[in-house]
């Protein structure tokens, strides 16, 4: 990290120390979970109206990966307030987990809007440890801006092999760390200590495709893309598929 970094963290730092002061508290934590699931709500429905027809087009063939049965069987590892449900095909059955338990109430809210769906129940967890959820159970998993904020990447996409069954299918969606030669990286290095504070865990400095890289999948289609989003320094996304 260049001291012309380390010098502009210091200055943002400085600016955010009201923030810095709650947290050292205790308060911070409390505060941020119930006023980012709030925030969330609305942050959602801006960020699919950049990215509707990607993910439409992303999450197009779902049904492909259903079971004996014909009908899919879906976990959404944190779910936030169900964005991804309009998405998804009908008669899909759908388990959400997400270790706020603040999202509740716009989940259900969700849940009441897309009806096409079959609903089975909402896990407060950390996707870190799914243990609610049984071994090789669902035939697809999906995360969207979730490897960004949880605590050991490695340890959740274990935790996504164990309950894919064979041949089931991880659908990721994450913003990452952009290109290291840009300035964008180095403002995201600049702003991701408070990013990480004020947005409940999230880093923008994220290499997250290393971590899918080295997870097992038999099968891994990866690919990096500059969304069309108004703030840089969440622009660089990556997406795909990977098959157990």
């Amino acid at each position: 990290m260049t001291l012309a970094v380390v010098a502009l963290q210091l200055v943002v730092c400085t600016l955010a120390l009201p923030m810095f002061l709650l947290n050292l508290l205790g308060l911070w934590n409390w505060v941020c979970k119930k006023s980012f699931a709030y925030c969330m709500q609305w942050f959602t429905v801006i960020y699919n109206e950049y990215m509707a027809s990607r993910k439409q087009k992303h999450f197009s063939n779902l049904q492909e990966f259903a079971g004996p049965s014909g009908k899919l069987s879906l976990l959404e590892v944190g779910c936030g307030t169900g964005a991804n449900f309009k998405f998804y095909p009908p008669g899909c059955r759908v388990t959400c987990i997400d270790p706020n338990p603040n999202f509740e109430k716009y989940l259900f809210k969700s849940v009441a809007e897309n009806q096409q769906l079959q609903f089975e129940r909402f896990v407060v967890a950390a996707g870190e440890n799914m243990h609610q959820v049984a071994d090789g159970s669902v035939d697809v998993v999906v995360s969207t801006l979730v490897l960004c904020s949880v605590k050991n990447q490695d340890r959740i996409l274990r935790e996504v092999c164990r309950v894919l069954r064979p041949g089931g299918a991880y659908y990721f969606w994450e913003h990452v760390a952009d290109e290291p030669s840009t300035w964008n990286y180095f403002w995201q290095q600049v702003m991701n200590p408070v990013w990480f504070l004020a947005f409940d865990g999230c880093n923008v400095t994220r290499e997250s495709w290393k971590a899918l890289e080295r997870a097992g999948f038999s099968k891994l289609q990866l690919q990096h893309m500059q969304a069309p989003l108004p703030l840089s320094l969440v622009r660089p996304h990556i997406y795909g598929i990977a098959v157990k």
